[in-house]
């Protein structure tokens, strides 16, 4: 009896001491997610929200109290319906109507994006290069720059896109047919839902994750381009990943029209806007828009403490261009499938960024937000291992390597708190919508960067609806990211015109004395003219939609 005392006394503490690492890591981690989240929040509120995130807002509360098909909407041409609208109905049910829905789903989103990141660039990696490649693919995007906010920490627009195509990939590199047997066929199934879900919301998915999924996996299965020793098991499986995504494409493409066909929201079209009038200022703009997603826009006039931050995040993006080189160079020889789709991924979504239109500013980022996540998942993959083992093995690499990457890391911690630190900014049209609350004025008319930035300013409690200046030069309703229910007569009774102000609409009081008449009064009040009658203005408006 006192040997097995003594053996289990020996044994003890080691067990506790295992027991106690295994249950801090997932708490460390759960902290440090909190902690960007609430970095990210802050950083976020130094950009006010548009009418185009109010837009959002509003779609996610109609959703959120019984509209959840969106009847009588008419949304961009990207739709967000399964990916961010869901995100902010949730959030309003806790928190209610605001700009804050804005501010704290871009934090939640961009914190899943660089913990999806971490974790998809680990892979099956263990022990110090598993952490390796989570802590480079971490760091690379831990730290969004001010200048990069409104496209990676505001609005939806196509950077929430990439949480659920790095969750389908995570599920690949994951669940694989060697470790689970049920692979083969649940894993091309959960590929079909999450992209035909992903597509339905944001078609970019075909650019960053399905076009590319299909290529490499066809390439890889051409006689001759095979790895030798490849089993003909695993190209039947890939070629199965290939064909749900293929398949997921399709039907995520119909679903909006069908959506509509049974009475939910109505989409735009999305608009071919392939342009090569000026490609020589395309492809500036594509660069300078990569190294704005990174943080390292060193063009970009700032005051000094940032001109410091973007030069330290040279060495991200200098990284995420060398993985992307070596990665296209392997394209034929790698077995790890995540290296080589998120490679052609990248390739094809700056090819149809710097040949399309959005390319002409610097604000077109946002097409290829994807490229910062999938960046830096293949950064982790390819380069952490070897800059482990230099650190490792090369004498000299210990008094420059690790002080070089020590003060990448504070810079880039640096960033971001300076971030976290300025000033929040107010929502746009605030004081309008504070003026027109305490002037009793609830239902009126504005052009779209006023309209849905107001009412969602006022919480509701004024209605703005979009309007612009059709032939005849007569308002009719603004047919975009607006509810045709709101221009019903019968059921709303607008009174104003809000006719100037900032982003006002050109022509707007004339075309309002067209239409309406001479307003009974006239209000200026910081920069906006609010012209109010004693007439329902919605019934001088056409609109084929009205129900």
């Amino acid at each position: 009896m006192a040997i097995v005392t003594t053996q289990a006394a020996v044994r003890t503490p080691g067990i506790v001491r295992t027991r106690a690492r295994s249950a801090w890591r997932p708490a460390a981690a759960v902290l440090a997610v909190v902690g960007l989240f609430i970095l990210y929040w802050r950083q976020s509120e130094t950009v006010a929200v548009s009418s185009d995130g109010a837009s959002n807002v509003l779609q996610a509360w109609a959703m959120l109290h019984g509209n959840a098909a969106l009847h009588h909407w008419r949304v961009s041409d990207v739709s967000f319906y399964t990916t961010e609208l869901p995100q902010y109905a949730l959030i309003e049910s806790v928190l209610g109507l605001g700009a804050w829905v804005v501010h704290v789903g871009a934090a939640m989103t961009y914190a899943l994006l660089v913990l999806l990141a971490a974790a998809l660039a680990k892979g099956q990696a263990r022990g110090r290069a598993g952490a390796a490649r989570a802590l480079l693919a971490a760091g690379i995007m831990v730290a969004p720059q001010l200048s990069a906010t409104q496209i990676v920490l505001l609005s939806p627009d196509h950077t929430g896109t990439a949480v659920p195509v790095l969750v389908t990939w995570l599920v690949i590199d994951r669940v694989t047919p060697d470790r689970w047997k049920a692979a083969r066929w649940a894993v091309p199934l959960i590929v079909f839902v999450l992209l035909t879900l992903t597509m339905i919301a944001d078609s970019i998915v075909l650019i960053t994750c399905i076009a590319p999924l299909v290529l490499v996996v066809l390439i890889r299965s051409c006689p001759g381009l095979i790895r030798r020793g490849e089993r003909p098991a695993s190209r039947w499986y890939e070629l199965s990943l290939a064909g749900a995504a293929a398949v997921a494409g399709a039907i995520g493409s119909a679903a909006p029209r069908v959506i509509s066909a049974l009475g939910g929201f109505r989409q735009a079209p999305v608009e071919s806007d392939t342009t090569l009038v000026a490609l020589r200022h395309q492809a500036w703009v594509t660069f300078q828009a990569v190294l704005e997603l990174f943080g390292a826009n060193v063009y970009n006039a700032r005051p000094a403490i940032e001109a410091v931050f973007s030069w330290l995040h040279l060495a991200g993006a200098i990284g995420v261009i060398c993985a992307l080189i070596l990665a296209l160079g392997r394209l034929y020889r790698f077995q790890d499938l995540v290296v080589s789709v998120f490679a052609v991924a990248i390739v094809i979504n700056l090819g149809t960024y710097m040949f399309s239109a959005h390319a002409l500013d610097i604000l077109g980022a946002r097409e290829i937000a994807a490229v910062l996540p999938l960046g830096a998942v293949l950064a982790g993959r390819m380069l952490a291992e070897p800059l482990l083992n230099l650190a490792q093995t090369a004498r000299t690499a210990k008094f420059w390597l690790l002080p070089a990457l020590a003060v990448v890391a504070a810079g880039y911690l640096g960033t971001l708190a300076y971030g976290a630190a300025q000033r929040p900014a107010p929502m746009t049209n605030q004081p309008l919508a504070d003026w027109l609350m305490a002037h009793k004025l609830t239902d009126g008319l504005a052009s779209y960067w006023q309209a849905n930035s107001t009412t969602l300013a006022s919480g509701g409690r004024v209605r703005v609806s979009g309007v612009t200046v059709g032939p005849g030069d007569e308002f009719v309703p603004y047919e975009w990211e607006t509810d045709d229910a709101a221009y019903n007569p019968s059921r709303y009774d607008a009174t104003f015109l809000v006719a100037d102000g900032p982003a006002q609409l050109a022509g707007a009081r004339s075309a309002a004395l067209h239409t309406f008449g001479p307003p009974r009064r006239i209000y200026s009040y910081d920069g906006y003219t609010i012209m109010v009658w004693d007439t329902n203005l919605l019934r001088r408006l056409g609109h084929p939609g009205i129900v």
